[in-house]
């Protein structure tokens, strides 16, 4: 484009292209001009409605701050939604945890008012005086990875706490295999293991059991459970029964009056196995209890549970 200046009638003529490049340097000025336009009108705009409070651009301003707070709080109930999530998973793993408290208590000999913690609803104490530091409210992420890090330290415990739980079922069912059990209910001793004076030859020998005097036909019960090894006449113990707890360890019964099993018989715990008799080498009704550990003699006192045999 060619522009044509005249100043005068005799002034010389003079001629002005035009070409793309000026095009695009007029465009560029006249864009900018209008975004600075554009933004001293909006600045103007809301400062006049914010000092003049006009209810139309009031309810504009409004509007779009009713529009950022929404997305503002969809983006937080996301984050709620997702706690809320984390936190029941927490609670389920909670009542894992507290199931295997009380049956680690239980196997432990413990109630759940001797542990406190066991109780529903209490919580350890915590205290401890304000920090002379400033503090600080945690942010969404900062309590994300709070929640991910308890998370993750309880199921470690909780797997600690199932490889304990595995270790005490295997330690009591061992405890059932260990003759601990009084063989005769209310009993007592009349003759511990040990050297003693015989009462056949008066002679100063070894008693290799404890004697339970009882009277013929009091229940003799196992003091653990086993497999009857031997159930029939001993020319010395008399009617005798012998059961095989594993590991080399055996209980014997002798002296009685009735064999309630038979040689092959599994017999559990506390279960009747004989009565007391006076049979074989004996004074008078009796049960002789004796304790072997692969075939050697065991005192007795030490396996059952009573204060009164050390």
């Amino acid at each position: 484009m060619n522009i044509i200046l005249v100043a005068g009638a005799n002034a010389k003529a003079r001629t002005l292209t035009l070409d793309w490049r000026h095009w695009a340097a007029g465009g560029a000025a006249l864009f900018v001009l209008f975004l600075a336009f554009t933004f001293a009108f909006n600045f103007v705009t809301l400062k006049w409605a914010a000092a003049m409070q006009h209810p139309w651009l009031s309810a504009i301003v409004l509007a779009d701050q009713r529009a950022e707070a929404a997305r503002v709080q969809e983006r937080v109930q996301g984050h709620l939604n997702a706690m809320a999530v984390r936190l029941g998973e927490l609670q389920a793993r909670m009542l894992r945890l507290d199931g295997l408290g009380e049956r680690l208590a239980k196997s432990a000999g413990l109630s759940p008012q001797e542990l406190p913690s066991l109780q529903a609803g209490t919580a350890p104490g915590r205290g401890g005086a304000e920090s002379s530091l400033p503090s600080r409210n945690l942010s969404v992420q900062e309590f994300a990875d709070l929640v991910d890090r308890l998370a993750r330290q309880m199921e470690t415990r909780g797997d600690q706490l199932s490889v304990l739980e595995a270790l005490l079922v295997h330690d009591s069912t061992n405890r059932k295999f260990m003759p601990s059990l009084y063989p005769i209910v209310d009993g007592w001793f009349s003759s511990n293991y040990g050297y003693r004076i015989d009462p056949f030859t008066g002679q100063h020998s070894m008693h290799e059991g404890i004697d339970f005097p009882a009277e013929s036909g009091t229940p003799i019960v196992a003091a653990a459970s086993g497999k009857v090894v031997f159930a029939e006449w001993h020319p010395a113990y008399g009617k005798m029964i012998e059961i095989d707890h594993g590991n080399g360890l055996l209980s014997r019964y002798a002296h009685a009056s009735l064999l309630l099993v038979k040689e092959g018989d599994l017999v559990v715990r506390g279960q009747r196995v004989a009565t007391v008799g006076s049979t074989g080498r004996s004074t008078g009704p009796h049960l002789h209890f004796e304790v072997r550990l692969n075939g050697v003699p065991q005192n007795p006192a030490r396996f059952l549970q009573s204060p009164n045999l050390s």
